[in-house]
């Protein structure tokens, strides 16, 4: 009975961990064609609201119901998980009309301290996917905390497809009939309230047959105070976690403009500047995609050992875990460093803020780490290091931003992003326990993965590198054939050098074939 559970638990997290990869692909490519239709300063317009919306996504898709799963499945008793998942869309309906009535009313007040007063409108009807929040995450949350994954992950990829076909359909009226770029942004902003809604009608039969013609005693004040002191600090950890790079985003739409400007720029060329460095953050995005994507078939055996208290497995998992995140995150941020030139020109057209956007990239190695060492801790349900970890990081960069941006301009704000995330990365691993951080593993994965990351890049640069970036179809040359080069150079070192253990090459999806391939070369 127990097996068929957690058989049945793992195939729900590979359907919810599929649909993620596939939300997330879809949130990060739309990007690269609604830049090349409305330009920098259309992009800047958007990506300057786009943290709101980001949060707003976090909390309804991947922090809150996390957060409520986790309660439902605690709680003893189909009654009883009815209650909390009822009590916690409660608390959310409080805190969605308040961070809706806040952005209506106070909608210009943000949009000057931004230093934009034209991006209210944005501001405003931004706020309105606010109100979607409390069904989806209470029911995305219910479901997953009773094993029914597969109406939270379809809820998310509809979410994903009305919002980006929206933005699209935005970018090419913007285009048709000369809109401005805040008439744009206007427009492409509701698509996050029409997403929501969307995912809300896919959730709605299922979520009204159980909770629509139900009734709820209250059960006092005191009951809602401590489920709301969990949600604070339990939660909390979890939502500022998932929201960890739109957090240190939204410090940028406050600081950047602003300190461009203050440096001499004029308002129009820092709003270009802006839009060029914001093209690190799909990239950003990809990036962790394809680094974490492997990584994500360890979680489901992690929270099993952890359950079933097998504490050398946990340790095993929790090991390969960081190999993973660490290796493929590595290579991905050494490959769009040395691609990024030709990567630059293909996917936005030119080449400015290249050495901006290589900076960046190295958001990708340390969000992969956290990523990471944040997994174990959470798997241990220990939430006070991971949230004065991630509380200290957004203040050093709100605290520095403005003064690095104003010296070095928008290269300055890559690196204050790169140091508040390198502190969040030391202080998480300082709250790792002592027995589960494998430093004695560490210690030859690291050089082994540093001369392998360093013998791909040399290859790379050496057969790529000195090709003069003359069109879009060069650049495309460029990057496939980098590409396809430092997969190759990266897999034959690495299975050289003997990277991963027998073991983590079994536990990755297609490890078995590529033993075989290699046992054959081998043996010609």
């Amino acid at each position: 009975m127990h097996n068929q559970q957690m058989k049945y638990l793992m195939r729900g997290a590979w359907i919810l961990s599929l649909s993620s990869l596939i939300a997330k692909i879809l949130s990060a490519v739309y990007r690269v064609p609604f830049q090349n239709m409305v330009g920098d300063t259309g992009f800047y317009a958007y990506q300057q609201i786009y943290p709101i919306y980001g949060l707003g996504m976090t909390f309804a898709l991947s922090g809150f119901p996390v957060y409520i799963s986790k309660l439902v499945a605690e709680a003893d008793g189909d009654e009883a998980k009815l209650t909390v998942a009822h009590q916690s869309n409660v608390i959310l309906n409080w805190v969605s009309w308040a961070l809706f009535l806040g952005l209506e009313f106070f909608g210009q007040e943000i949009a000057r301290a931004m230093a934009d007063p034209d991006l209210l409108p944005l501001i405003q009807i931004v706020a309105f996917m606010f109100l979607t929040m409390p069904v989806l995450a209470t029911g995305r949350g219910y479901f997953q905390g009773t094993f029914d994954m597969v109406k939270t992950a379809t809820s998310q990829v509809v979410e994903q497809i009305v919002r980006v076909g929206v933005i699209l359909l935005a970018a090419w009226w913007f285009v048709q009939y000369h809109w401005s770029v805040y008439q744009m942004g206007a427009i492409a902003m509701s698509g996050a309230f029409f997403g929501g809604l969307a995912a809300m009608l896919t959730l709605w039969r299922p979520y009204h047959r159980i909770f629509g013609h139900r009734h709820f005693r209250f059960t006092g004040m005191q009951a809602y105070a401590h489920l709301i002191s969990r949600f604070v600090r339990e939660g909390g950890a979890i939502t500022l976690y998932a929201a960890l790079l739109i957090l240190l985003q939204l410090v940028d739409s406050f600081t950047v403009t602003k300190g461009l400007t203050s440096s001499g720029i004029a308002m129009a060329t820092a709003k270009s500047l802006k839009g060029v460095y914001d093209r690190g953050q799909p990239l950003v995005q990809l990036g962790l995609v394809v680094a974490s994507s492997l990584s994500t078939t360890l979680l489901p055996s992690l929270t099993q050992a952890r359950q079933l208290q097998q504490r050398r497995q946990f340790i095993q998992r929790g090991a390969e875990l960081v190999h993973f995140n660490l290796a493929f995150a590595l290579a991905a941020t050494s490959g769009l460093v040395v691609l990024m030139p030709a990567i630059d020109l293909l996917l936005f057209g030119d080449t400015a803020g290249a050495f901006v956007l290589q900076l960046y990239a190295i958001a990708i190695a340390v969000v992969a780490m956290i990523n990471a060492y944040n997994a174990i801790l959470q798997s241990l349900d220990r939430y006070k290091g991971i949230s004065v970890a991630l509380l200290i990081g957004i203040l050093i960069k709100a605290g520095i931003n403005q003064l690095l941006v104003a010296r070095f301009g928008t290269a300055g704000a890559s690196g204050a992003t790169i140091l508040a995330l390198g502190v969040i990365l030391c202080l998480i691993y300082y709250a790792v326990p002592e027995t589960i951080k494998g430093r004695s593993a560490l210690r030859l994965f690291v050089p082994k993965l540093l001369v392998v990351t360093g013998l791909m890049v040399v290859t790379v640069y050496l057969a790529v590198g000195w090709i003069p970036l003359s069109s879009r179809l060069v650049a495309l040359g460029v990057t496939l054939l980098g590409v396809i080069l430092g997969v190759i150079v990266f897999l034959l070192t690495g299975t050289w050098f003997k990277l991963l253990t027998l073991r983590e090459v079994l536990d990755l999806p297609g490890g078995k074939k590529y033993l075989r391939f290699i046992r054959k070369l081998k043996a010609r």
